[in-house]
């Protein structure tokens, strides 16, 4: 009795993934760029829990308006600006203690940087730390090729009279180490941010309701009391005439 033989192995089976999602899409994006945008915030605010503060805030943006994010051609470049504005906001200095919560950084090209402008160091940070060229600094910061390129100039000027060449490099490959040299240790988890985004646009929207109602109620209130009766003077009576007699 000869064997049978056996038919040709098919093929495996192949485990299909999920399709994408938003959520999946966002938590992707957060997990390839906050730690660097962690650190880049740290580099232009000398501030760790600034830094950590802009990342997060520009990832609540990003949450809030994620169908715009995620056509973005660039998401990343559009929650880096979000983090970098949030960052150099001059309101953080009307903070009490925010400048004296953290000591002066070691580093001295961080040191170094935080006495420039804002804008200067925002520049030289995207131009020098993350190489991206002069047109697409200018198009990141709203500012024209031209501003760019002379505060660029500067930038790197001050930078090399504070922090000369030496053994280790030029103050540029420092600055670009600087900037790649991110940690996720105290990084909060994608989903976290997500649900506290939703909750604060929860919150939003009930202070909007509310504030809404309550306009509503007083100009109807109003309304009430203007006409009921004896609520406005009628002008368009006859004055009361008085009239006399003669020897009184």
């Amino acid at each position: 009795m000869h064997p049978t033989p056996s038919s040709p192995p098919g093929p495996l089976p192949t485990t299909e993934r999920p399709p994408p999602t938003p959520e999946s899409d966002f938590d992707a994006l957060y997990v390839s760029t906050v730690p660097g945008l962690t650190q880049q915030a740290y580099v232009l605010t000398g501030s760790r829990s600034l830094a950590f503060e802009s990342a997060e805030q520009a990832f609540h943006r990003a949450w809030e308006h994620w169908p715009e994010v995620a056509h973005d051609p660039d998401p990343a470049g559009w929650v880096r600006a979000r983090a970098h504005e949030y960052a150099l906001s001059p309101w953080h200095r009307l903070r009490p203690g925010l400048s004296r919560a953290h000591p002066s950084p070691a580093d001295p090209v961080t040191r170094a940087l935080l006495t420039l402008p804002p804008w200067q160091r925002r520049t030289l940070l995207l131009c020098d730390g993350l190489d991206l060229s002069v047109e697409e600094a200018a198009a990141e910061t709203q500012a024209t090729t031209y501003a760019t390129t002379r505060r660029l100039r500067n930038a790197r000027a001050a930078l090399s009279r504070q922090v000369p060449d030496d053994a280790s490099g030029s103050p540029r490959e420092a600055l670009r180490t600087r900037v790649k040299d991110a940690s996720v240790a105290t990084l909060a988890q994608p989903w976290s941010v997500r649900a506290a985004s939703e909750r604060r646009a929860r919150a939003v929207a009930r202070a909007v309701f509310g504030a809404t109602a309550i306009l509503i109620a007083l100009v109807t209130a109003t309304s009430a009391l203007s006409s009921a009766p004896g609520g406005t003077m009628d002008d368009s009576r006859p004055p009361r005439q008085v009239t006399t007699t003669a020897g009184e």
